[in-house]
């Protein structure tokens, strides 16, 4: 089918899915909530909070892992039944989930209404968000579109962090979390409305110079079941889950690190820091689409190593503002690129047919890697009072992973209808 007939729907399928991220991104402005929350335990009295200091960041650890795992699920759905259905349920999950919170200080009931509820809503809505738009474009722009797609989940606390300020300042965490809720299931139901995969058959038109000289190439589509039995799936899904737990373990604690120089403007650190995040994002699709992805990621793994060494004397002097911000945006830079980085590697390697939960399978190690380093992070920052010992496990990790990457490579040379897309 010509792409003439339907040339602009991709775009508005990119855009809605776009809105849907921005929505989803409140999971990274949980470090505003975390504060807020042991603030009142501090405080102490009527209606305060009485968790313990080391399971502070259970809630969005239980988030993270919840996000992920559901997108399984998610995906599958979304292969069979569309993106519109199931960014549907995403959206009134994560809205119920909210307005529980809206209505207890309970930690069991903050695990479910953010952990759970909130986990699954955002991993149904993410998994339909990125797979119509990519299914629209041609190969030469995939890192490209899903680094769009992806860059609102990232770009997401430029305004949520304020708006969680003012309305937690204005109204109390409780009040805070019903408009939240309430504005999720309009925001994502309505933007659901405009997810459409295209019509069958229907081959988009590659007008990128490149296109003309590369090989034409026809990529297998794998079952799940047949991704699983290949070596180079576990080492991709290995190097996912050590770039993204680094980067989320400094994500839900920058707030906490940012308040010593800069008080209640801290908030400002989340803000930029999502904006490298979003950022991180768009220009590794682009580079990726230029340099191949293997060598992209080589690149952004040994430049996240090289910032974690670098934090630890900064986060524990006295460093100014303007390092902290400077810091968080670099590291939100690097973690952004993963999540444009292997939705493309997904696609380029075992095909469109399956995306959904081919990607929410791999999307496991993203889970994996927040709950548990975030969970380190938090447990040893509670035994030890600062960070140092979690960004040395971070940035051995990477390193690691940086000599893995070259494993990765022969591995996939070794398919030679692979090499020129990769």
């Amino acid at each position: 089918m010509s792409s003439e007939t339907v040339k602009n729907r991709g775009w508005i399928v990119a855009i809605a899915g776009l809105t849907i991220n921005l929505a989803l991104g409140i999971l990274y402005t949980w470090s505003i909530f975390k504060d807020r929350i042991s603030q009142s335990i501090k405080e102490g009295g009527e209606g305060a909070f009485t968790w313990s200091e080391s399971s502070l960041n259970d809630p969005y650890a239980v988030c993270i892992l919840v996000f992920a795992f559901s997108m399984i699920l998610a995906g599958k759905l979304q292969d069979k039944k569309g993106p519109r259905v199931t960014a549907l349920i995403g959206g009134i999950l994560v809205g119920i989930g909210f307005i529980i919170l809206s209505f207890t200080t309970s930690y069991s009931l903050w695990i479910l209404g953010f952990g759970v509820l909130a986990g699954m809503g955002i991993g149904f809505g993410y998994s339909a968000a990125t797979p119509p738009a990519l299914k629209w474009f041609p190969s030469s722009k995939t890192g490209l579109i899903a680094g769009v797609v992806v860059s609102g989940f990232g770009v997401a606390p430029v305004y949520i962090a304020p708006l969680a300020t003012y309305l937690v300042d204005s109204f109390g965490i409780h009040k805070a979390m019903l408009i939240f809720g309430i504005l999720f299931i309009v925001v994502i139901s309505g933007a659901a409305m405009f997810l459409v995969n295209p019509p069958a058959g229907y081959i988009p038109q590659d007008n990128s110079p490149k296109s003309s000289t590369k090989k034409n190439l026809s990529v297998k589509d794998s079952t799940a079941s047949q991704m699983m039995k290949t070596s180079h799936f576990y080492l991709i899904w290995f190097i996912f889950f050590i770039g993204s737990g680094a980067g989320l373990m400094v994500i839900g604690s920058i707030s906490g690190l940012a308040k010593k120089s800069m008080g209640d403007a801290a908030f400002i650190a989340v803000a930029i820091m999502a904006i490298g995040n979003a950022s991180g994002r768009i220009i590794a699709g682009i580079l990726s689409d230029k340099i191949g992805k293997v060598w992209t990621l080589l690149i952004i793994l040994l430049f996240q190593a090289t910032l974690m060494f670098v934090s630890i004397p900064l986060v524990n002097g006295d460093a100014t503002a303007i390092v902290i911000v400077l810091l968080a945006t670099f590291i939100g830079f690097n973690y952004g690129t993963n999540l444009s980085l292997f939705p493309s590697f997904s696609k380029a390697i075992w095909g469109m047919k399956n995306f959904g939960i081919n990607y929410g399978i791999l999307m496991t190690a993203w889970g994996l890697g927040g709950f548990i380093f975030s969970r380190i992070s938090q447990t040893l920052f509670a035994k030890t009072g600062n960070h140092n010992i979690s960004f040395i496990i971070a940035g051995s990790s990477l390193l690691l992973c940086a000599v893995l990457i070259f494993i990765l490579n022969k591995m996939l040379n070794k398919e030679s209808t692979k090499t020129v897309i990769l």
